[in-house]
């Protein structure tokens, strides 16, 4: 079941997915706050019921935010859901962040779902993984693998469009939310991961968020600051007194140098 392919399949409608899930028996759901996760969760609460469970790790590099949307996630759907905390500061290859960071982060994530999985006697273990993720290089995918995670998405042949589409229709409460990822893809890869620089960048982006900008980044450039929002929104960021407030707080939060990036977000999965 959720065997990877080598070539796209059709797109496998959900009465067909909910049949393969069906299949899989117990299952949990490694549930983040966002659409793609969302997506599975809401499935297999209907192919499953009860059987189905739904997990969310909390930990340093997780964003309140995020732990607040899975939350809305479980509920709205029926699905039974835990927090379960991970510190993947623990392991020194994350920490030195390195190209392939994401693989030891999801390495030690993975082995706590499964940790908390076998310890309630479930064997099946899904994630969010959709087709359009297998384009790029993703080190946290194969950790996922290794672990024994299966992509039920990728199994269905669903890429962006039809888990939005799906998470739409299904009156998902985060059915339009801005893709999201880990704190510590804001830090340059070679510059060590933290702890404090990890809460910093918390709270800035909290921070230009209150001011009503709906996707932010604010990407560590050694003791400065750069900030992405969406690109019609960049203006308005510069402007008065946005700019003044935002560079204010985030010089009080520990950021030498706040700069605006004229070029805005950058419109790729898992920027």
């Amino acid at each position: 079941m959720f065997d990877s392919v080598r070539a796209r399949p059709r797109a496998r409608r959900e009465a067909e997915l909910l049949e393969e899930l069906r299949a899989g028996g117990p299952s949990v759901v490694a549930l983040s706050g966002g659409v793609d996760s969302a997506v599975v969760a809401a499935l297999a609460a209907r192919a499953l019921g009860p059987a189905a469970h739904a997990v969310t790790l909390v930990g340093p590099a997780v964003a309140r935010e995020e732990i607040a949307r899975a939350r809305e996630v479980a509920t709205a759907v029926g699905l039974a859901h835990e927090l379960v905390p991970v510190d993947p500061l623990a392991d020194d290859q994350y920490r030195a962040n390195g190209s392939n960071r994401c693989y030891f982060c999801r390495r030690v994530e993975s082995s706590a779902i499964r940790a908390w999985a076998q310890g309630r006697g479930v064997e099946t273990l899904l994630d969010g993984v959709h087709w359009d993720d297998l384009g790029d290089d993703r080190p946290g995918i194969r950790a996922m693998d290794e672990a024994g995670f299966r992509h039920p998405l990728v199994w269905a042949g669903w890429g962006k469009s039809e888990v939005r589409a799906f998470a739409r229709e299904a009156a998902l409460p985060n059915w339009d939310a801005p893709s999201d990822a880990c704190l510590a893809s804001r830090i340059r890869h070679g510059e060590p991961v933290t702890l404090p620089l990890l809460h910093r960048v918390e709270a800035a982006e909290r921070h230009v968020r209150s001011l009503g900008f709906r996707r932010v980044r604010v990407r560590v450039e050694g003791e400065d600051a750069r900030i992405e929002v969406d690109l019609p929104e960049v203006e308005r960021l510069r402007s008065e007194p946005n700019a003044s407030r935002m560079r204010l707080a985030l010089r009080e939060l520990g950021f030498a140098e706040v700069r605006i990036d004229p070029a805005g977000y950058p419109m790729r999965p898992n920027a």
